[in-house]
C-alpha cells in the first residue's frame, strides 16, 4: 500500500483479537484513528474496550457487517485509508449446532465490506482469517503454507474459506488492494471463555472440572494474541496486494499437555480433568509455516508459550470481575455501567 495509514475501520473490535489490535495500534501509532464497527453479539464484549470510551482517536459504531446500507454509508462517509475485518462467528461447536449465523456474518458480511470498500476506493482491505481453512495435518506432515489447498472440515472453517475466496476474487476481478492473514490458535487477555485456554483457566480458578475432548492428543500451534496483532499490523502496512500471510507461534502442543500446564499454573490437581466425547469432525493437528511473513514482513513471534501462558493465567486472576460479568451475562446489559479493566503488567 502506498501512502500513510491514518484512519482505519476495524470490524469486530469488541471481540478478543480485535480488542487487542485496537490497543496495539493506539499504542504504537500516535496518529492512527480507529472506528470500531461491532454488532455486539454474544462474544462482542464492550467491557474489553471500556477504558477507551473517551479516547480521542477511538470511535465506536454499533452495527452488523452484513447490514449493507449501514456499511455502505459508514465507509462512504468515513474517509478510511484501510479496512481490517475481524468480525466473525468463530466457535466451531456453535457452527456444528447451526451454521446459518456463520454464513451471514463470515460470508455475506465480508462481501458487504468488500463492495463498500471498493465503491469508496479504500486504499487497503485486510481479511483476518484462520489456519482452519487448510483442514487438518497428519503427525508427520509439514506445516500449512500459504499455497496449501483449502480443505475446511467444519462449517465455521468452510465459512471462513468462502470469505477468503471472495477477498481473493475482489483482488483478481476488480484490482482491489486486499490481503488475507491466517493465524494459528490465539490466546491471551480478553478472550471469551468458551475457547480452550480461557475456559480451562476460568473453570480451574473456580474449581470446576475442565472438559478435554477425546484423548486430548489433538495438536495446536499456539500464538500469543499480541504477536498476532503485530503480524496483522505488518501485513496492513507492508504486505503486498493480493497476498496471503500466515502467522504462527512455532509452539505446537498436545491439548492434554496444555491442560496439564494450566493445572500447574492454577495450582489444581488432575482430578479436575474430565475426558468427554470428541467433537464431530475434530481436526487432529494444525501448524503453520510463517516463513513468508518472516521474510517479507520482517515479523516473527516473540512471546514464548510458557511465559505467555503464565501471563494469561495472571491476567484472568487479576480480572475476576470481568470473568464474572461474562459468565453472568451482565456485560450484555446496557443498563450496567462498563467495568474498566486493570491492565496487566
Amino acid at each position: 500500500m502506498t501512502g500513510k495509514i491514518k484512519r482505519i475501520l476495524v470490524t469486530g473490535c469488541c471481540g478478543f483479537i480485535g480488542a487487542n489490535f485496537v490497543r496495539h495500534e493506539l499504542e504504537i501509532d500516535p496518529e492512527i484513528e480507529i472506528t470500531n464497527l461491532d454488532a455486539l453479539t454474544y462474544a462482542g464484549n464492550p467491557d474489553n474496550l471500556a477504558d477507551l470510551v473517551e479516547h480521542p482517536r477511538y470511535h465506536f459504531v454499533r452495527g452488523d457487517i452484513a447490514d449493507r446500507p449501514l456499511v455502505t454509508r459508514l465507509i462512504a462517509e468515513g474517509g478510511f485509508d484501510a479496512v481490517v475485518n475481524f468480525a466473525a462467528e468463530s466457535h466451531v461447536d456453535r457452527s456444528i449446532d447451526d451454521a446459518t449465523p456463520f454464513l451471514r456474518t463470515n460470508v455475506v458480511g465480508t462481501q458487504c465490506l468488500l463492495d463498500a470498500a471498493r465503491a469508496a476506493k479504500v486504499g487497503r482491505y485486510v481479511q483476518v482469517s484462520t489456519d482452519e481453512v487448510y483442514g487438518t495435518l497428519a503427525p508427520d506432515d509439514p506445516p500449512f503454507r500459504e499455497d496449501t489447498p483449502l480443505a475446511p472440515n467444519s462449517p465455521y472453517a468452510a465459512s471462513k474459506a468462502g470469505a477468503d475466496l471472495l477477498v481473493r476474487a475482489a483482488h483478481h476481478t476488480f484490482g482491489m488492494d486486499t490481503i488475507i492473514t491466517r493465524c494459528s490458535n490465539n490466546y491471551g487477555p480478553y478472550q471469551f471463555p468458551e475457547k480452550l485456554i480461557p475456559l480451562f483457566i476460568t473453570n480451574l480458578l473456580a474449581d470446576v472440572p475442565v472438559p478435554v475432548y477425546g484423548d486430548g492428543r489433538q495438536v495446536r500451534d499456539w500464538i500469543h494474541v499480541l504477536d498476532h496483532c503485530r503480524g496483522i499490523d505488518a501485513a496492513l502496512r507492508r504486505g503486498r496486494a493480493g497476498e496471503t500471510y500466515n502467522f504462527g507461534g512455532r509452539s505446537e502442543r498436545f491439548n492434554i499437555d496444555v491442560t496439564h500446564a494450566l493445572l500447574k499454573l492454577c495450582g489444581k490437581g488432575e482430578e479436575l480433568i474430565r475426558h468427554v466425547t470428541d467433537r464431530l469432525g475434530h481436526d487432529r493437528r494444525y501448524a503453520v509455516d510463517c516463513s513468508k511473513s518472516e521474510a517479507e514482513l520482517g515479523w516473527q513471534p516473540s512471546m514464548a508459550f510458557e511465559q505467555g501462558l503464565a501471563e494469561t493465567v495472571a491476567w484472568y486472576r487479576a480480572n475476576a470481575r470481568w470473568v464474572d460479568r461474562v459468565r453472568s451475562g451482565a456485560y450484555r446489559n446496557p443498563e450496567v455501567s462498563p467495568f474498566v479493566l486493570r491492565h496487566s503488567a
